[in-house]
């Protein structure tokens, strides 16, 4: 298989014979994204694009989760970092490039809540499979953040813009059944099921030729392309201002004194 190591421990990826399955390996906090695992999942779709023998992936996370987003303490530390705060906002421009430019087939199993950066994990996939009982929800204008890290470019692809304002502006919850409506998600299935059927579909894509496949991948990704090139830079600028404010620090604090 292909050198995955260095993804190790924030990503795990075993080998299921064409299909390789990554999962966001940080239960204890659900999953949620800090530095480390930023950087790794930059890694991952670069490396998912240059390893030859994968006709397939499927993107997971350990635990009841998918992804609960950003991790608060990071959250903190952005806030406070000028610094930090550059270098995190140039690591989700290339991941959301490497991701929407990465010619591998990707389905995304999505076994519990997918949230903020985890929505967007998951609808850069390119395939969804969504647990009956998970929802997606893009929050991060109700804690004082820009939905910027894709959100503003991504669910609008999915869906009209009336729905993705809705979404977005509210940070409302979509129910399974909901995403299956909307069309960010192709399958639902008991909890205990996502895997199977993420794999099932992986190993089906596996098995199709290989250059029609990607390239056909390529060409419907041209969409989704476009409409990073037309908002990414605005909205991560925008991102990266409100990060600096004090809504989300007094959001941060709150969720502190929850915590303890």
């Amino acid at each position: 298989m292909h050198d995955y190591s260095r993804l190790a421990p924030y990503i795990l990826v075993q080998e299921r014979g064409a299909v390789r399955v990554l999962t966001l390996n940080a239960p204890e906090r659900h999953n949620a994204v800090d530095d480390a695992l930023h950087h790794a999942l930059l890694d991952a779709w670069l490396l998912l694009g240059s390893d030859n023998d994968v006709g397939a992936a499927v993107l997971t996370g350990a635990g009841s989760s998918f992804s609960a987003g950003g991790d608060m303490d990071h959250i903190r530390n952005l806030h406070d970092d000028p610094v930090l705060r550059r270098r995190t906002v140039r690591t989700a421009e290339q991941l959301i490039r490497a991701a929407v430019s990465c010619e591998v087939p990707v389905i995304a199993a999505v076994n519990g809540p997918a949230v903020g950066l985890g929505a967007t994990l998951a609808l850069l996939c390119d395939l969804v499979v969504i647990s009956d009982t998970a929802y997606v929800a893009d929050p991060h204008v109700s804690i004082g953040v820009v939905a910027g890290d894709g959100g503003a470019a991504v669910w609008p692809s999915y869906m009209s813009m009336l729905q993705a304002k809705e979404h977005l502006l509210l940070g409302s919850s979509v129910s399974a059944q909901e995403c299956l409506r909307l069309g960010i998600a192709n399958r639902v299935a008991p909890v205990d099921e996502v895997l199977t059927v993420a794999l099932e579909l992986g190993t089906r894509l596996s098995k199709q030729p290989r250059q029609a496949l990607r390239d056909t991948k390529r060409a419907l990704n041209l969409h989704l392309r476009q409409a990073v090139d037309r908002t990414l830079d605005f909205a991560l600028a925008a991102e990266s201002e409100s990060l600096a404010g004090d809504e989300v620090l007094a959001v941060v604090n709150r969720f502190a004194e929850r915590s303890h």
